[in-house]
């Protein structure tokens, strides 16, 4: 009976929680005629500047007074924020604009805002720098609408502009405006299915039309006419009674600020395609796109058939002849030892032969048909150098790759997309935490066949080499930001909550894993045994070394990626908006540049190993990292050539921020060469016997 009710309640609470839930980009809001709709400032940022500023912070805005409110909320109240969202940035408020679905105004007076000479400085530098800001409604960010290239469809734009510089004479300071008036359109459908039939309605866009209109064109706050031309709302000191400028440190500039709603059907759009008016533009590069893939597919095809020829001609034949060779020693060292085992044992010396047969008929003619990397058959399996360092990297690269397919498949299916704020992040962040569990096991199997001995060093190693580089990184990039006061800033709250997830949950997951790895799997076996002294390495051609050989291997994955890579760069460094939405591809191109990573990793060993290097899996390790380093050439490229940041902590933000993705990357990449290499190795060498 006990357990029927228990069952009873667990499935009573997995019914709320599945009420409960809601899918953002899947789930939709109705409204009813008279509701209200909350409006909500998030903050400005700027293609010029890696700086963000929380709206309700700045020196103009008119502060919430609490007297708005929608279902749950009253303006003035913070959004709760998930880690996505607070580390883009966001400072979500709930604003005091009124929109009430169905009711237009034609204008209403927000505020009076009065600035000081430092608000004004600052207001001056936000609208030099080309700031714009992000205000939500329904989940949808507030778009400034444009026209497509063929004149024919209408785009949107995340974001408005809060004022223009306007033109001065040569020599003459600049002049700044504010635009403090805004016409809001909203744009609804009729909601789907019952919710529809009651007439209920859905929001499907959300327009912003920013105005700069003086004070002198007002009347009791309100402009006469909202639609007609006015004169700008300059960003200058007020004038005293005798018409001059004030330019004391006391001086202020009064500023109203007024909106107007218009509430517009579109019927042509429906509720789940209202993200698609975001990426009309986008829709418009869908044949570089395509050109992309064929590119990759092209690249990845020439390569394809270079490892085709290794593997199916070169290697079968080397194997096939190794392993005639082998069959001709083996019948050698059997007449060896039949015609001196007498003297084996008068001798005492019975075994000897047997030991120490191999470096005696190594001399031997037939041994000239062993060459190239048949040669070094007993050292390829050898434990490598700084292997207690290695193991960790391909257990972070591990954790890495499952939370890199997470994503991709979630963004694929849909369940991450652009309208589920910081969802990228979030749920990254999450599969990073669960992953702990793989990048244990499989880092105490390296460590373990490397020849590792202390488990327990493994697990904390890694455990806290990647994420301490990254929070190292973070927090100390965070010092520079909390200076200026930047809502990109981490909160200390946030900061202690990152320590809380390693501590208590990542580096206990890591920790089963490494326990389980080593102790229960142990370490892999290699097929062939290593020999007693090593081999030594005859010199190099040019090739083979490191540092041409990691060039040479890392451009072919960089042509793979580069034509998607660009649209990547344009979401993030310029649009500013993160709305990278085209996973479809990104999907494509990145199972044509993991293919292209084995394959350059694969030729790259095996030419190693046809020179009689024995060394490759720090070699594996970097041959498939390669391509970072073409990444961040690339990211100091378009620094130079096509954004236009400016400052010295702004561009310290870049640069670090793309050293760490790329760093990112080459974990990644560089973990799945050397899993290619070792697998690539094994069939091989398992592949050759020799008694």
């Amino acid at each position: 009976m006990h357990a029927d009710i228990r069952r009873s309640v667990i499935l009573c609470a997995f019914a709320v929680l599945i009420q409960a839930f809601y899918i953002p980009g899947v789930t939709y809001k109705p409204y009813t005629d008279g509701e209200t709709i909350p409006l909500l400032v998030n903050k400005v940022y700027s293609d010029k500047s890696e700086l963000q500023y929380a709206w309700t912070e700045l020196p103009f805005a008119c502060p919430p007074t609490g007297r708005i409110r929608t279902r749950r909320l009253t303006s003035g109240t913070s959004i709760t924020l998930n880690l996505g969202e607070v580390l883009r940035g966001d400072r979500i408020t709930v604003s005091d604009y009124e929109l009430v679905m169905g009711q237009d105004i034609e204008a209403r007076h927000l505020c009076d805002k009065e600035v000081n000479s430092d608000g004004l400085r600052r207001t001056n530098e936000l609208i030099k720098d080309g700031y714009v800001a992000e205000w939500i409604v329904d989940n949808l960010p507030g778009a400034t609408s444009f026209q497509s290239t063929d004149k024919t469809r209408k785009y949107y734009a995340a974001g408005f502009k809060i004022g223009d510089q306007l033109r001065s004479a040569k020599g003459a300071e600049p002049s700044f405006i504010i635009n403090n008036h805004v016409t809001l359109v909203i744009r609804y459908h009729r909601a789907p299915g019952k919710d529809g039939a009651k007439g209920k309605k859905v929001i499907v866009g959300f327009e912003v039309f920013p105005k700069s209109i003086s004070a002198n064109n007002r009347t009791d706050g309100l402009p006469a006419d909202v639609h007609a031309q006015q004169d700008p709302m300059a960003l200058v000191p007020q004038s005293n009674s005798t018409g001059e400028t004030d330019s004391s440190e006391e001086s202020i500039l009064s500023i109203p600020f007024t909106y107007s709603v218009y509430f517009r059907e579109n019927a042509e759009l429906d509720w789940q395609n209202r993200w698609d008016m975001y990426f009309v533009a986008s829709d418009d590069s869908s044949n570089v796109h395509w050109l992309a893939i064929v590119n990759s597919l092209i690249i990845a095809g020439l390569l394809t058939a270079v490892v085709a020829v290794i593997l199916t001609r070169t290697i079968r034949g080397d194997i096939k002849g190794y392993e005639q060779t082998g069959i001709k020693l083996k019948t050698k060292r059997s007449q060896i030892l039949k015609t001196t085992q007498p003297y084996q044992k008068n001798h005492g010396l019975l075994g000897q032969i047997d030991e120490e047969g191999d470096a005696d008929i190594s001399d031997d003619e037939d041994m000239e048909d062993i060459t190239g990397w048949k040669l070094v058959h007993g050292d390829v399996f050898r434990a490598p150098l700084y292997g207690g360092l290695l193991a960790p990297l391909i257990g972070s690269g591990i954790q890495l790759l499952f939370t890199t397919i997470g994503i991709l498949i979630l963004s694929v299916v849909g369940v991450l997309n652009p309208s589920f704020r910081g969802g990228y992040v979030s749920v990254g962040f999450g599969l990073w935490i669960f992953a702990g569990l793989f990048s244990g096991y499989s880092s105490a199997r390296v460590y373990k066949t490397f020849g590792g001995q202390v488990w327990q060093k493994n697990v904390i190693v890694t455990a806290s080499l990647v994420p301490g580089l990254l929070f190292a990184t973070i927090f100390i990039l965070n010092l520079f930001v909390w200076m200026r006061a930047s809502s990109t800033a981490l909160p200390f709250t946030t900061l202690l909550a990152l320590v809380f997830l390693w501590l208590f949950i990542q580096l206990p997951l890591v920790y089963v894993g490494g326990w389980y790895g080593f102790t229960k799997h142990g370490a892999w076996s290699p097929p062939i045994k290593s020999n007693v002294i090593p081999r030594q390495i005859p010199p190099q051609p040019w090739h083979t070394r490191p540092a041409q050989a990691v060039l040479l291997a890392g451009l072919v994955p960089f042509l793979v990626i580069f034509v998607e890579l660009m649209f990547v760069f344009k979401s993030l460094w310029m649009d500013k908006s993160g709305y990278y939405y085209v996973f479809g591809f990104m999907g494509v191109v990145s199972g044509v540049l993991v293919v292209t990573v084995i394959e350059v990793t694969i030729v790259g060993v095996y030419l190693e190993l046809c020179a009689e290097d024995y060394n490759w899996h720090w070699r594996s390790f970097l041959l498939g990292s390669a391509s970072a380093l073409y990444i961040f050439a690339y990211t100091i490229y378009y620094f130079f050539a096509q954004l236009h940041i400016s400052g010295f902590i702004s561009a310290m933000l870049f640069f670090a921020y793309g050293a760490l993705a790329c760093v990112l990357y080459g974990l990644l990449m560089g973990t799945i060469g050397f899993l290619a290499a070792w697998t690539f190795v094994g069939r091989i060498y398992g592949s050759v016997k020799v008694d």
